[in-house]
């Protein structure tokens, strides 16, 4: 089985440009269901990627891209000043799940759409995230496919970088991949730790999950209190920062030490207190997870 992404997902993009472009191409020769992209006034006029001979249309709305060819989950490229929007027009239309890799979203634009999301059924993952992918079924973002294997092992991470990582090392030790969901770097996100974790728990083919954590905010937390009392499978976690100083924020918005809660540190001790397997590097990850499935 798989979560959120499957052979039945049927992809509309949102802002195809020179990155949409690319990485959407790359979608479509992994296999993703690939139904158009929206480009308001090109309505049913046809596009195609380079070197394919495959025509695609154009919507000039998110809503006919559902109402006409049944998109389901949207991938969105559209740069930061309109991502907001463009997500709320994504949900407003009915997609079940939208995958935002657009970073730098403003904080108040992101505010708006979790307070325009209560209520509804769509699942938003990201902003600032590598997107998802369900080996050998669909390709969401922009991961790099060959690297995956289908398996039993779920992957969720901040860090899309990380989430590579991790994936190479699971493959090369014989450990597929269940689904693979990168959930953003950024303050405010759609899915979190918890929401990814509920979904693997309740997917019987998913016997194990690697946690990719960072410094900065409380999420890790969470899902440390979330594993311990209602997750029946291993997990074994990284936190990456270990050696970032308080104030200073490294690399994703969302990683800076703005407590004593929030540093990698505190975390990786919360975790394995909590009774997740926590490796100090990167490269004790694949072994580990190994090790924990046969423990």
């Amino acid at each position: 089985m798989s979560i959120l992404v499957n052979k039945e997902t049927r992809l509309v993009c949102q802002g195809l440009g020179k990155a949409g472009m690319f990485h959407c191409s790359k979608c479509v020769e992994y296999g993703t269901q690939f139904v158009g992209a929206v480009k308001p006034g090109q309505e049913g006029s046809l596009f195609s990627f380079p070197d394919s001979p495959q025509k695609f249309p154009y919507f000039n709305t998110v809503e006919s891209a559902v109402k006409k060819h049944g998109a389901n989950t949207s991938l969105i490229f559209v740069p930061a000043p309109s991502a907001a929007d463009a997500i709320m027009e994504a949900v407003d239309a009915g997609i079940s799940l939208v995958i935002c890799i657009t970073e730098g979203i403003p904080i108040l634009d992101m505010i708006r759409v979790k307070a325009f999301m209560k209520g509804k059924k769509s699942c938003l993952i990201g902003p600032n995230c590598p997107g998802i992918i369900t080996p050998g079924q669909a390709k969401i973002g922009i991961m790099p496919g060959y690297i995956h294997k289908p398996g039993n092992i779920g992957v969720i991470s901040r860090s899309g970088t990380l989430t590579y990582e991790t994936v190479w090392q699971l493959t090369e030790l014989g450990l597929g991949q269940s689904t693979c969901v990168g959930i953003g770097g950024d303050q405010i996100i759609g899915s979190t730790f918890v929401d990814i974790l509920q979904r693997f728990q309740e997917d019987p083919e998913t016997k194990g999950v690697v946690l990719i954590g960072e410094i900065g905010g409380d999420m890790e937390l969470q899902a440390a209190e979330y594993i311990q009392k209602h997750f029946t499978k291993p997990v074994v976690s990284f936190i990456a920062g270990q050696t970032a100083p308080p104030g200073k924020r490294m690399g994703h918005a969302g990683a800076i030490i703005q407590q004593g809660e929030e540093t990698a540190a505190y975390k990786m001790q919360f975790l394995k207190s909590h009774g997740v397997h926590v490796v100090v590097s990167p490269a004790e990850i694949g072994k580990t997870m190994k090790q924990a499935l046969i423990s």
